[in-house]
């Protein structure tokens, strides 16, 4: 027995008088209007109507009742328009999740831009390296760079892509001397970065004569946050593969240099990571349509403006 939809009835038939009328109203049948309230009254054990052929009229369980399924009809209509409106418009808290540098240089000023345009909406951002379950731990979308996606199940939007650069301060190239070639790089003390993105002691380079890869030897130094391994290459610790959103500044200082500016690393796809397609809530749909829509301009300006430095 469908309770609710009998409850539905059954105020129907109230409001309307008699069951014929309720019927109409619901584009249904009197004797189907007629056997949900015996149903409702029959899984109460209770009369809810006294009947005659000319009128009905409620029983006092039957007043009492009323008030209670007008009452719970209200909130589920209530939520069910909640519901609905989540779908239709963005509002409530959006957990997202991003790599740490990442986060902070892009995703960051992103949620501002948002929240201008989307004032209902709450975010709550989280940076880590690392990929998270969203699923288990309840994030609505996970920001992240990789090469490729594995397998997941997960729906993926693909917003632009990111490369680092090879990066050593003015006063260690003055002591150790300038690399030509990834190849030299093993001459030279190379400082790494530890992520999930990267094998910690392999740099692989897209450069003039296709893709070259770099193994390098024990690490004096290892980090895992990008801001932090720019502040050693400034401080002449070695040579730092440093993503250019970390690097610009120290470019423009003249406290970086740009070595092997022939090369880059292989390019990162940023992709966008949320569990389902269909019945997208509002908050998620915008929130990635926003960032395709805003990011890859922001990309690409910091990316033209590191470019200048390669002809320095």
């Amino acid at each position: 027995m469908d309770t609710l939809q009998n409850m539905r009835v059954f105020v129907r038939v109230v409001e309307a008088g008699s069951f014929t009328g309720a019927a109409q109203h619901l584009n249904t049948t009197t004797a189907y209007a007629s056997r949900a309230v015996s149903d409702l009254e029959a899984h109460l054990r209770t009369r809810l109507l006294n009947r005659t052929t000319r009128r009905i009229a409620l029983t006092e369980a039957g007043e009492r009742y009323l008030q209670r399924c007008e009452q719970i009809l209200a909130y589920v209509d209530q939520a069910e328009a909640e519901a609905s409106d989540a779908h239709a418009r963005p509002s409530g808290r959006l957990r997202v999740h991003a790599m740490t540098s990442f986060g902070q240089h892009y995703v960051v000023p992103a949620v501002g831009g948002y929240q201008q345009r989307y004032p209902d909406v709450s975010v709550e951002l989280t940076l880590a390296h690392r990929t998270p379950d969203l699923l288990d731990e309840g994030y609505d979308v996970a920001l992240v760079l990789a090469v490729q996606l594995s397998d997941s199940g997960l729906v993926s939007q693909r917003i632009g892509s990111a490369f680092s650069i090879a990066c050593a301060s003015p006063a260690y190239l003055e002591q150790r001397g300038v690399p030509k070639t990834p190849a030299d790089l093993k001459q030279h003390t190379c400082l790494q970065m530890v992520t999930p993105v990267f094998p910690a002691d392999v740099w692989t380079f897209d450069g003039p004569n296709g893709q070259d890869t770099c193994e390098l030897g024990a690490a004096t130094f290892q980090v895992n946050v990008a801001e932090a391994l720019a502040v050693a290459v400034r401080e002449g610790m070695g040579i730092g593969l440093i993503p250019i959103y970390s690097a610009i500044s120290g470019l423009k200082s003249g406290e970086l240099v740009w070595v092997l500016p022939e090369y880059m690393s292989q390019e990162m796809s940023i992709f966008a990571l949320y569990p389902s397609r269909q019945y997208l809530d509002a908050k998620i749909r915008t929130w990635v349509e926003y960032l395709r829509e805003t990011l890859p301009a922001t990309l690409s300006a910091d990316q033209h403006e590191v470019r200048q430095y390669a002809r320095k």
